[in-house]
C-alpha cells in the first residue's frame, strides 16, 4: 500500500529555534571574598554570604547591640572597610574561618565562580605557629596557595594581603618587609602586596576593594583608598616608597602633590616572580578576556564544523568578542590566525603534503588550534620632563 500524503492542513508549521537567544555567561571583573574571624553573628563557618549592606554584615558576623550600635569583629570590620570605597565592588563575599584554619575557609569559595578578589581580614601572619612547638598552620600563604591553584584551574583570581603595620620604622624597614614577606611571592603574578605602617584597620581588604571598584585596564597607581588614615610619622619616606614598590610592595601614601589629605596606592604591581606580568591591570585584562573567549566561543563546540564556513563563523565570534574592548579602548587592536582556515580558504587542489596532514590531523582529532594576539596600551607611570630654561 503506498505511503500516505500528508494533508496539507493546517498548511503552515512554524519551529521557533531559541538557539540565538541564549545568554553569554557574563563574569564581573570585580567581585571580591573576605575570610576572616567573627566570634558573634549568625553565619556558620565555611559558608561564603555574599554582602549587600552593613546591617546584613553585622546581623551575620557581628553582634547588634539594643541601642542599635554594633560591636565589631574582625571580620565585620574588614567587610565595612570594603563598602566605604568609591568606586566599589561589583559584589562582596564575606566568609567566617573556623579559628586559624585558613585553608578550609578557601576551600569554600572554590564552587564560588565570580570571584576575582580574595583577603584574609586584618591578617598579617606567612604562617601561624602550632601550639606546643606542633605544626605550624598556614595563614596568607593559605591565601597564596588558593589563589594560584583556583588560577590555574580556570578561576581566575588574585590575593590581597599586607605586610604587618606594626613593625616600626628603621633603617633596615624595607629589607625587613621584603625578607617578611618573600615567602608570598608569585611566580605566575596571584598576589598583591599592601604596606601601611601603623595602619589599625585591614589596609589589604581596603586596597583591594579600591583595585576591584575599577574596570580592569585602570592602572592602580595613585588610585585612592579610603576608610582609614596614616599619622605623618608613620608615612613613608622617598627612599621607602622606591625601595618598597621596586620590591612589588604597594605602599599606601599620602601625596604633597594632591590636593588635601588622601591616602593613595603608590604603584601598581603584582607582588610576582614574573616580569612578564608585573602589573595588576595586565593581568586583570588579560583575566577579563580569557573569560570573554571562554563564555564567548563556548556555543561553538560541537556545533562549528571544520570546514572554511564553519571556521569562518568560528573567527566571525572572536571578532565579535574581542571587537567591543577595541572600541572602549581596553586594548589597542587584536589579529586572530587559525591554521586550518588558512588552508580551507584555498582551493584543495592547491594543498601540499602539510596542509592536507594539518587539515586530516584536525578534522581526525576534531581539534581546532587559534591564535588571538592582542595589543595593549597601558597606562603612564612614569613621566620623564626635561625643563631648559632660556634667555630671550
Amino acid at each position: 500500500m503506498p505511503a500516505t500524503i500528508p494533508a496539507a492542513f493546517p498548511f503552515i508549521e512554524v519551529k521557533i529555534d531559541t538557539s540565538a537567544l541564549t545568554p553569554v555567561a557574563q563574569r564581573s571583573p570585580g567581585v571580591i571574598a573576605i575570610v576572616g574571624k567573627s566570634a558573634a553573628g549568625s553565619a556558620a563557618v565555611n559558608k561564603p554570604f555574599a554582602i549587600d549592606t552593613l546591617d546584613q554584615a553585622a546581623e551575620l558576623f557581628a553582634t547588634k547591640n539594643p541601642d542599635g550600635t554594633v560591636t565589631e569583629s574582625t571580620l565585620y570590620s574588614s567587610l565595612k572597610i570594603a563598602m566605604l570605597q568609591d568606586p566599589k565592588p561589583s559584589k562582596i563575599y564575606g566568609v567566617k574561618v573556623d579559628t586559624d584554619n585558613y585553608a578550609a575557609a578557601l576551600a569554600s569559595l572554590e564552587a564560588a565562580d565570580d570571584v576575582t578578589f580574595v583577603s584574609l581580614a586584618n591578617e598579617v601572619r606567612v604562617n601561624i605557629p602550632g601550639a606546643g612547638g606542633g605544626a605550624a598552620t598556614d595563614a596568607l600563604k593559605a591565601l597564596k596557595d588558593h589563589v594560584e591553584t583556583m588560577s590555574a584551574q580556570g578561576q581566575k583570581r588574585i590575593g590581597v594581603a599586607m605586610v604587618d603595620p606594626a613593625t616600626a620604622k628603621s633603617n633596615t624597614y624595607v629589607d625587613d618587609i621584603k625578607n617578611a614577606v618573600a615567602s608570598l611571592k608569585s611566580s605566575s603574578s596571584r598576589m598583591v602586596m599592601i604596606a601601611a605602617r601603623k595602619a589599625t584597620v585591614d589596609a589589604a581588604t581596603a586596597a583591594m576593594s579600591a583595585i576591584a571598584g575599577y574596570d580592569p585596564q585602570i592602572s592602580m597607581v595613585l588610585k585612592k583608598v579610603r576608610g582609614f588614615s596614616m599619622s605623618v610619622e608613620s608615612q613613608y619616606s622617598p627612599s621607602e616608597i622606591k625601595g618598597l614598590s621596586e620590591a612589588g610592595i604597594i605602599p599606601i601614601i599620602d601625596p604633597a602633590l594632591i590636593v588635601g589629605e588622601s591616602l593613595h596606592l603608590a604603584e601598581g604591581r603584582c607582588f610576582t616572580t614574573d616580569a612578564d606580568l608585573t602589573y595588576i591591570d595586565i593581568v586583570r585584562v588579560l583575566d577579563d578576556i580569557d573569560f570573554r573567549l571562554k563564555a564567548g566561543l563556548i556555543g561553538a563546540v560541537g556545533d562549528a564544523r571544520i570546514t572554511k564556513a564553519g571556521m569562518t563563523l568560528l573567527k566571525t565570534r572572536v571578532e565579535g568578542i574581542l571587537g567591543p574592548l577595541v572600541r572602549n579602548n581596553v586594548i589597542v587592536n587584536f589579529a586572530i590566525d587559525i591554521p586550518v582556515l588558512n588552508i580551507l580558504s584555498v582551493p584543495e587542489t592547491a594543498w601540499n603534503a602539510t596542509d592536507r596532514a594539518i587539515v586530516q590531523t584536525a578534522r581526525t582529532n576534531r581539534v581546532v588550534d587559534m591564535s588571538v594576539s592582542v595589543t595593549y596600551g597601558p597606562a603612564v607611570h612614569r613621566l620623564l620632563v626635561k625643563l631648559a630654561p632660556t634667555f630671550v
